[in-house]
Formats: C-alpha cells, structure tokens, sequence
C-alpha cells in the first residue's frame, strides 16, 4: 500500500527536549556613513522544529524509525504541532470559519465565534487552517475579542500566503501544520543497555 502524505507522528510523548523557531526574511541595511537603517521586510515566513527523542528500546523506537524512513528524507511531509499548545488559552467558543475569500496577509477576518466575548482567542493561541497537505499552523498575536455579529480580525504568524474558501473551518484545539524533514539524513544511534537515539530537524511547508 502506498503511503499518503502528510502521515502522523508515532507520538509526543518521547520527546526529551524540543524547540520550534519562528523564521521570517527581513533585510536590513546601514549605512555606513550616518548608521541610518533601511528596513525592507519581504513574504518569508515559516516555522521550524527540532526534537531529540527519549533513550528507547527496540519496540518502542521502531514506530519512530519507520515514520522517520517512511518520509524518504525530504520528499514526504507530516502533521506536527506545539505539543504544550494543543489547548488555547482563550475562550475559544463557537463555530469559527473564515470570513470572506481572497485573505491573504498577516490579518484575517473570522466569524461564527460566540458573540461580544472578550479575549475569544489570547495571545499565543495556535490555530489550524485546511487539512491534507494544504494544512498549516498559525498563533495569534494580540488578544482578541469578537463583536457582536461573532466576528473577531486576528493578527496571526506565520503570514497567509495562499488565500482558503469562504467559511473555511478554523482549528483551535491540536492544531498542526505541514511539515518535511530539513535533511535527507535519517539517523540512528545505538546505544548501550541496547537502546536508540535519535532525533530530527523539520521545517514547515509554506
């Protein structure tokens, strides 16, 4: 049977350590003469991740060598998300779906929240859009409140660079994104008491 990208983690629960990093291309230059800066900010924006799994036996590592080779270094994708952010801090009721086609930015307009509610979502928050390969992962910036109508504008990282539909469904609990492994590396250790190391470096799919 083929495998169907993105495909899931065995599991968060390994993790010894993990850091997620947010990149985004800003080009500065100074002058030489005065120090003055000129600011040019351009469309990259991503998140990064990188893990180091727990010391495991056998049994237990061979789920994480097999997604590790299942991916064929960079030619598959998986679903990964902050595993400490997988609930919001906000109130986070209703329906949410965006509000309008064509939104593309750093800004998005949403409805459907539970109206005139104070900080609906909260700084920090992670939410999903789309699904397949077509899912990505954004945090809110600023706290936000919806109005009367259900309607709340976010200002979200990384930046929306493929507009979704109208009424496009918005994912605030476990939410992921697409990811692919930053190397075709795919390593290994073993170590004494017969366990394995291992760890891996991944960047999100813009």
């Amino acid at each position: 049977m083929a495998i169907a990208y993105p495909i899931d983690l065995p599991d968060t629960t390994s993790y010894r350590e993990a850091r997620m990093t947010a990149r985004t291309v800003v080009g500065v230059t100074k002058s030489p003469f005065t120090g003055a800066q000129q600011v040019q900010k351009h469309q990259g924006q991503w998140w990064e991740f990188e893990c180091s799994l727990v010391p495991m036996v056998r049994d237990n590592s061979e789920d994480w060598i097999a997604f590790l080779l299942s991916l064929n270094g960079q030619e598959g994708t998986f679903l990964l998300g902050d595993p400490y952010g997988t609930t919001p801090r906000g109130v986070a009721t209703g329906t949410p779906l965006i509000k309008g086609a064509s939104q593309t930015g750093k800004t998005l307009i949403t409805d459907g929240w539970t109206a005139s509610t104070t900080n609906i979502l909260k700084a920090g928050d992670y939410f999903q859009l789309g699904s397949g390969s077509n899912t990505r992962l954004h945090k809110v910036l600023t706290n936000t409140t919806s109005n009367a109508s259900g309607e709340a504008t976010l200002d979200i990282f990384p930046e929306i660079k493929t507009a979704y539909a109208d009424n496009t469904a918005i994912t605030t609990s476990n939410a992921m994104g697409v990811f692919r492994l930053s190397s075709n590396e795919m390593a290994f250790d073993l170590k004494q008491a017969s366990t394995y190391g291992m760890s891996f470096a991944a960047v999100g799919v813009v």
